[in-house]
C-alpha cells in the first residue's frame, strides 16, 4: 500500500535561522583568525534583541555586535517596520571562556589523538532518490524557499511585498517499493507586506506563489522529478490568513531549534546535537559532516540505493565508541550489515582529527551551512573575506565549502567492496 512521507523546510528569515547564521557567522571570523579556536557560540534573538551566548577559547578578538549586525542586514532585516532592524537591535554579549574541564579533555600532545569534545551518537544518511543523495520532500522544501529568497532579493518588483520569513512544506506519496510517485501536498508560508483587503492579499500570494514560483522551481529539477507535479497537488498557501508580523517580532529564535530541517527532514536519523555556532572539535557537527560523507560515497558507489550511518564517542576520547551502517534491505552487495560496517571502519578514519583534515574544517565555511540545509549542497571553492575588529587586519582566504558532500571516496568504496 502507498504511503505519504513530509519534510518541512524553513528560510534564512526564519528566527531560529537568523539564531544559527549569526552562530556561525562568529564562529567563521573566529576560525578566520585563528584557526584553533574553540568555539560554542548560541544565539537568541526576539523582539528588537538578539543575546549571544556560549563558550570561546581563541587568540582571536572579534567585533560581535558588528557580525551579528552584518549577518541580520544581509538576510533582509533592514526596516524598522520589521520590528527587528540589523541597525537598531539591541546585541548583549555573554560569550565567556571555555571551560578548562572540557579543554583537557579535547587538547592533546599529538594532534591525532585530540578527543572527542563530546559524548554522543551522530548519524549520515544518503538516499539513491535525488541527484544530490538527499530525501526528496527535503530537497524540493529546500528549493522551493531557496528561490522564493532568490526573487525577494534579487528581483524584488517580482513579488515586491516579500518579506524574509517563510516555511515550506512537501508531502511525498511514495509506492510499495519506496519509490515517489507524486507529490500529494505542497505548503507555504511567508511573511508579507500588510494589504489594504485581506481577501485580495490572500488571492495575488496564492496565484503567484503557485503560476511564478513554484514553475522557477520546477524547471530546476530532473524530467522525472518534475512528472511527480501533477495538477492534483494540493496546496496551502499562507493557511492562517494573514503573515505580516514575522520574524524575531513575530517568534523567538534560538540557535539549533531546526535540526531536523538542517539534516534529513524526519527520514535516516538524528542523533540530537545542534551544528551551528560550534567549532569541529565537536563531534555534534564534524562526525555528523563525516557520516553524510560516508553515506553519500557508499550509495554513489553502488554499495546500496539508501545507507545510514551511526557513530558514537565518548568526550575526550579519540576513537569512537562504535560504528554502524545501515542499508534497510537495500544492498547490492553479499555483506552483512556487520560486514560493511567493519569495511567502512578500516575506510575511514572516524577520529575527530582525522575528520577535521579530511574535510577541511578548520577553515570558515560554516555560515553557509547555517541557511537551506547543512547537507546535499553544491561543493564549490570561494572566496571570502574578514575584518578584525579593529580594522587593521584583513584576512583574505580562498576556502571549500561542503566538502562533506565531495564524491572523492567512490573509487575507493568500490575496491574495497569489489565493485
Amino acid at each position: 500500500m502507498s504511503y505519504l512521507f513530509t519534510s518541512e523546510s524553513v528560510s534564512e528569515g526564519h528566527p531560529d535561522k537568523i539564531a544559527d547564521q549569526i552562530s556561525d557567522s562568529i564562529l567563521d571570523h573566529f576560525l578566520a583568525f585563528d584557526a584553533k579556536s574553540k568555539v560554542a557560540c548560541e544565539t537568541l534573538v526576539t523582539t528588537g534583541q538578539v543575546v549571544l551566548a556560549g563558550e570561546v577559547k581563541s587568540n582571536a578578538y572579534i567585533d560581535l555586535q558588528r557580525v551579528a549586525r552584518e549577518t541580520i542586514q544581509e538576510i533582509g532585516y533592514t526596516k524598522s517596520e520589521y520590528m527587528f532592524d540589523a541597525n537598531s537591535c539591541g546585541i548583549l554579549s555573554a560569550i565567556h571562556e571555555q571551560s578548562p574541564d572540557i579543554n583537557q579533555g579535547v587538547d592533546r600532545t599529538s594532534d591525532e589523538e585530540q578527543g572527542a569534545g563530546d559524548q554522543g551518537m551522530m548519524f549520515g544518511y544518503a538516499t539513491s532518490e535525488t541527484e544530490n543523495y538527499m530525501p526528496l520532500a527535503l530537497d524540493l522544501s529546500h528549493r522551493i524557499l531557496k528561490e522564493l529568497a532568490d526573487i525577494r532579493k534579487n528581483e524584488i518588483e517580482l513579488l515586491p511585498y516579500l518579506r524574509p520569513d517563510a516555511k515550506s512544506q512537501v508531502t511525498i506519496e511514495y509506492d510499495n517499493d519506496n519509490k515517489p510517485v507524486r507529490i500529494d501536498t505542497i505548503v507555504i508560508s511567508t511573511q508579507h507586506d500588510d494589504f489594504a483587503n485581506e481577501t485580495a492579499m490572500r488571492d495575488k500570494i496564492t496565484n503567484d506563489l503557485i503560476n511564478i514560483l513554484i514553475p522557477r522551481v520546477k524547471v530546476q529539477l530532473p524530467v522525472h522529478i518534475q512528472d511527480l507535479f501533477t495538477a492534483d497537488i494540493k496546496y496551502h498557501i499562507n493557511p492562517t490568513g494573514k503573515f505580516v508580523i514575522g520574524g524575531p517580532h513575530g517568534d523567538t529564535g534560538l540557535t539549533g531549534r531546526k535540526i531536523i530541517v538542517d539534516t534529513y527532514g524526519g527520514k535516516g536519523a538524528h542523533g540530537g546535537g545542534a551544528f551551528s555556532g560550534k567549532d569541529p572539535s565537536k563531534v555534534d557537527r564534524s562526525a555528523a559532516y563525516a557520516a553524510r560523507h560516508i553515506a553519500k560515497n557508499l550509495v554513489a558507489a553502488g554499495v546500496a540505493d539508501e545507507v545510514l550511518v551511526q557513530v558514537s564517542y565518548a568526550i575526550g576520547v579519540a576513537a569512537p565508541v562504535s560504528l554502524l551502517v545501515k542499508t534497510f534491505g537495500t544492498e547490492k552487495v553479499n555483506l552483512t550489515e556487520g560486514e560493511i560496517s567493519k569495511k567502512v571502519s578500516e575506510l575511514f578514519d572516524m577520529k575527530p582529527y582525522a575528520i577535521e583534515q579530511r574535510l577541511k574544517l578548520r577553515n570558515p565555511i560554516y555560515k553557509e551551512t547555517a541557511s537551506y540545509g547543512h547537507l546535499g549542497r553544491q561543493p564549490q571553492t570561494v572566496s571570502k573575506r574578514f575584518e578584525s575588529a579593529n580594522g587593521q587586519e584583513v584576512v583574505n582566504v580562498e576556502v571549500e565549502l561542503f566538502t562533506w558532500e565531495k564524491l572523492d571516496f567512490v573509487e575507493q568504496v568500490k575496491t574495497a567492496f569489489g565493485l
